[in-house]
């Protein structure tokens, strides 16, 4: 069933004008935490959490540590407008073609060159190779056919990432994609509402302003916190199981 499903935890105001200090989420434990309590009625099941590196990934941990399940990442990366890295102009994941997911109207409206394309594209490539190995030892996709897939990520924004990631995932066969976030732009929960077979934010406020606008914590989580959690997950599945 498609669909999407909110949680009673919203903004403490409907609507937040910009410069207000507006805070949902103590941080990303607590996101988290809160999380896994939306998504228990699959607790028992054979799911596994697939989150977003870097702050995806803290998320992550506390909703597969709630409902024990297996933690892995998939590492999707934004391609970034000629001059403005941090201006999305579209997306590429693992695991696929290598195409990217493309924001059209941006790319007219700013003039980018097919040729500039295809060399951010394979930037973005090598780092997602380069982090893949970092974080998980190989590049190979984890085994997700038959499976319930968690997209788990700190909160979206512009959702290309998110998009080119379960465009990705859909060609390893899993039986269900379910992005779940603490926070999403409602334009973007729309859009992937529609590519998800569920969709979970606990909020959706607005104006949106940024992701980390509805945390009262947000510092930037390092290579180094993935790759620990990563380990610490795959410990504590190893123990419940002996």
């Amino acid at each position: 069933m498609r669909g999407t499903v909110d949680n009673a935890c919203r903004p403490r105001r409907p609507e937040a004008a910009e410069g207000d200090n507006v805070v949902i989420f103590e941080d990303r434990e607590d996101a988290g935490r809160r999380l896994a309590g939306a998504l228990g009625a699959y607790k028992g099941s054979d799911a596994l959490v697939l989150a977003v590196p870097r702050g995806g990934v803290v998320v992550g941990y506390e909703v597969a540590k709630g409902l024990d399940f297996p933690l892995d990442v998939v590492v999707p990366r934004k391609l970034g407008a000629p001059g403005e890295p941090e201006l999305a102009i579209g997306a590429v994941a693992p695991w696929g073609d290598g195409r990217a997911i493309l924001d059209e109207m941006a790319l007219r409206y700013l003039g980018v060159s097919d040729e500039y394309i295809r060399r951010e594209t394979e930037t973005q490539l090598a780092e997602i190779d380069r982090r893949l190995h970092e974080y998980r030892g190989t590049t190979e996709p984890p085994d997700i056919r038959g499976k319930t897939v968690m997209l788990v990520d700190d909160g979206i924004a512009t959702g290309y990432t998110i998009q080119a990631a379960v465009t990705a995932l859909r060609g390893l066969g899993p039986s269900k994609i379910v992005i779940a976030v603490p926070v999403a732009a409602p334009e973007a929960a729309e859009r992937l509402s529609r590519m998800a077979d569920e969709f979970q934010a606990l909020a959706k406020p607005v104006p949106f302003l940024a992701v980390g606008h509805w945390y009262a914590r947000f510092e930037q989580t390092t290579d180094e916190e993935v790759v620990s959690l990563l380990s610490r997950r795959r410990a504590e599945m190893r123990a419940s199981q002996s």
